[in-house]
């Protein structure tokens, strides 16, 4: 037998004690719980607002620097030539949408391009003669771009069409050829609406049709094609609108429906021609 040690009955006694005594000790506040969700959640907000903020910072800024007296002649403008529809404030009605956030790159492609105001309701606007001068349309951009954030009309330097054309080419046939056709010359679209061709359309208007999404065309922010990628694509359009066709006459660039329908037309009438002829010289 092990020799007894005093004490020893007394410390193992009293461990339990100390344990609970350190458990009780060592508990964490009810509210260390809701703390750190709190802090989580904080932490996970603020990141993805500084990522939306960094990435689409080039489409979205704050407001365009206009003057006030700019602004100000853009909001009378606005309230003789578009409250009707959108509403004094701009806030929309039951026969136009609201015009808060759209920013001036909105208005300049729609006004600039005379879809607006628009001539009668539809499918979707019409192009038609521009209705404002330059000066007046800029006052309706920096009018609603003062309003709230929104896309800016974009810097000169995306629009000189010195990109690179071939990389256009590529992001144009996975983003834009199912509808403006390959050869940017347009086609037709569900309920009576059509993507326009885009020859004969500003590198300010292509740029901006891409970061505003007019009628029934999706919005290419950053996320989707960076501003680069979008000047690639101005190059590409702008280098087949001035270069002639490879293959020689391009009808139209319409695609194998125009190709077949002239080789039916032209080619089939000229064996029946050939073949009455030689009919005839037999006889």
């Amino acid at each position: 037998m092990r020799p007894r040690v005093p004490g020893t009955q007394k410390s193992r006694a009293t461990a339990p004690g100390r344990t609970t005594a350190a458990r009780k000790t060592g508990r964490r506040h009810p509210l260390a719980t809701v703390a750190l969700l709190a802090i989580g959640l904080g932490l996970t907000g603020g990141a993805y607002a500084a990522f939306t903020t960094t990435t689409a910072s080039a489409d979205t800024p704050s407001v365009q620097a206009s003057s006030q007296s700019q602004i100000d002649k853009g909001e009378k403008l606005f309230q003789a030539n578009c409250a009707t529809c959108h509403g004094m404030d701009a806030q929309g009605t039951v026969n136009a949408p609201t015009l808060i956030g759209v920013g001036a790159a909105a208005v300049d492609f729609q006004v600039g391009t005379g879809r607006m105001p628009m001539q009668m309701q539809g499918p979707q606007a019409e192009q038609k003669p521009v209705q404002f001068s330059d000066a007046d349309v800029a006052a309706l951009a920096a009018y609603v771009a003062s309003l709230a954030p929104g896309p800016s009309v974009p810097e000169q330097k995306f629009l000189d069409g010195k990109g690179d054309a071939a990389a256009g080419a590529e992001l144009f046939r996975i983003n834009c050829a199912m509808c403006h056709n390959v050869a940017g010359a347009g086609g037709a679209l569900t309920e009576g609406k059509f993507a326009p061709p885009l020859t004969g359309v500003s590198a300010k208007h292509i740029y901006e049709a891409m970061i505003t999404g007019p009628q029934n065309m999706p919005v290419f922010n950053d996320l989707n094609i960076s501003p680069q990628g979008k000047a690639d694509i101005i190059t590409y359009l702008k280098y087949i609108q001035n270069n002639p066709s490879p293959g020689g006459f391009e009808l139209g660039s319409l695609g194998p429906v125009a190709e077949g329908l002239f080789l039916w037309i032209f080619g089939l009438g000229a064996i029946v021609a050939l073949t009455v002829w030689i009919t005839a010289k037999s006889n």
